[in-house]
């Protein structure tokens, strides 16, 4: 593992950003080399991974060395508190708020929690065990019940031919509004599944819909599994599992379910950064809402298709613990300057909370700085991530599909398809990162906010 830790780093340093031949990249990064070579490059460097890992024949570890940690309470507590206030900031600001970047709904939503808290699942923990402000409006419920003598009934058992797909179902919706689109309601929508899931939590029980429907929890326990701690109960528990780095893709709990969530979650963030390029658009130009939604799920399809497909050759584990690293790879890529830049809004937020024209703290008219990071360290980064999230898949890809190959296969050619599916994606987004991206002038977010772009960067007009 520490080999290929360093294989990771190695590759990114030799594509450090230097001051000559310079190539355009993102409109306001720039690469080193050409793109054709940073391209082949980078390829070349998965490649070598997956050469790296099949000649070496690594294995998986024997003993994980997975031990109990108790959070301090004060932690839960406190996460637990935030999670509920920005619930209620959001539905406050949709009842007597208006439009304005104070809004807090794509900033809670679509930064803090779709890009942050994926990123803090990733590489710390399970936060979102204890933010998930839906649990704890049910825990919250539940005890204002009990107070006044009210017996719940008895939920019912979670249908186990569901499994996870109500969790997929969900996530196509989630991406569906991100990315095609074009109407106001963010809040609104938040509400509605807040209703749905409180609902489904008292018909099925709070841990097992979080286990297997609740969106956010189960994407978020999936990117969970690189990290160094573990969830290990339910949301009352503060108990999680200490474990080697990685570790957690490891499991044998993949199913087809959670396969297909990991290939969307993938393909959408890679459909995000293709769909904002000039190619792109000169071929599918400014979809209506209709064409768009075709568009998307189509290539979402495709992905997933390919993925299942490889699966049916190396398993749907080694699929899944190959897939999680790229996920979360692509989305430090494209999102992490969204996260770092557009993620100020929060002091525009606490002048104005309330989108009345406010202006408590004197922040209310504050611009974002985008000049504090380096240009040169934020592509690198972004080149790491996607590099670095292939290379760490290939190794757990590759240990999950040793250790669940049949006796006497073929280990070595069972693996080709899904290195091949692997370098194919790397060269594709990596690609999307380096070309000028455009915008549709008339297109706004989910609360009249411009959608997310790709890298965290602001989408110009076309031929701009």
């Amino acid at each position: 593992m520490r080999r290929i830790v360093a294989l990771a780093a190695v590759a990114g340093l030799l594509l450090v950003p230097s001051p000559v031949l310079a190539h355009n990249l993102v409109g306001r990064l720039e690469s080193p080399l050409p793109l054709a070579v940073y391209l082949a490059g980078a390829a070349l460097a998965v490649a070598l991974s997956f050469a790296f890992v099949i000649l070496r024949d690594v294995r998986a570890p024997a003993d994980l060395r997975e031990r109990s940690v108790v959070v301090p309470r004060p932690l839960v507590l406190g996460l637990r508190a935030i999670g509920l206030v920005g619930w209620l900031w959001i539905v406050a600001q949709v009842i007597v708020g208006g439009s304005s970047d104070a809004d807090v709904a794509t900033l809670f939503l679509w930064v803090y929690g779709w890009v942050g808290v994926a990123i803090l699942s990733a590489f710390v923990g399970p936060v979102w065990t204890w933010l998930d402000p839906f649990t704890t409006l049910f825990d919250l419920g539940s005890a204002a019940l009990r107070r006044l003598g009210v017996r719940g009934w008895q939920a019912s058992p979670y249908p186990a031919r569901l499994g996870a797909w109500p969790a997929v179902v969900g996530f196509i919706v989630v991406v569906w509004l991100e990315l095609a689109y074009r109407g106001g309601g963010l809040g609104l929508v938040l509400i509605l599944y807040t209703v749905f899931t409180l609902g489904a939590m008292a018909s099925y029980g709070r841990d097992a819909w979080r286990a297997n429907g609740e969106t956010f929890s189960v994407w978020f326990g999936l990117l969970n599994r690189i990290a160094p701690f573990g969830r290990a109960g339910g949301p009352g528990d503060r108990t999680v599992v200490r474990r080697p780095y990685a570790t957690g893709l490891l499991g044998r709990d993949w199913t087809m379910a959670h396969v297909v969530l990991v290939a969307i979650g993938a393909a959408s963030i890679l459909y995000d950064g293709l769909s904002q390029t000039q190619a792109w658009f000169d071929v599918f130009r400014l979809p209506s809402l209709p064409i768009a939604t075709v568009e998307l799920l189509a290539f979402l399809g495709i992905i997933v298709a390919l993925a299942l497909g490889v699966a049916r050759l190396v398993g749907l584990a080694a699929v899944g613990a190959g897939l999680v690293p790229i996920a979360i790879g692509y989305l430090v890529a494209h999102y992490g300057t969204f996260l770092l830049f557009d993620g100020q809004r929060i002091v525009v937020a606490l002048s104005d909370p309330f989108q009345l024209g406010w202006n408590l703290f004197g922040t209310a008219f504050y611009e974002a700085r985008t000049d504090w990071i380096p240009a040169a360290l934020m592509w690198t980064l972004m080149l790491v991530a996607v590099v670095g999230g292939h290379v760490l898949g290939a190794w757990s890809g590759h240990v999950v599909a040793v250790r669940d190959a049949p006796p006497g296969s073929d280990i070595r050619r069972r693996q080709v398809p899904l290195a091949a599916l692997m370098v194919a994606l790397t060269a594709t987004t990596l690609w999307s990162l380096g070309q000028a991206i455009v915008k549709d002038p008339t297109a706004t977010g989910l609360d009249g906010q411009p959608p997310l772009a790709a890298g965290g960067a602001s989408r110009s007009t076309p031929g701009s």
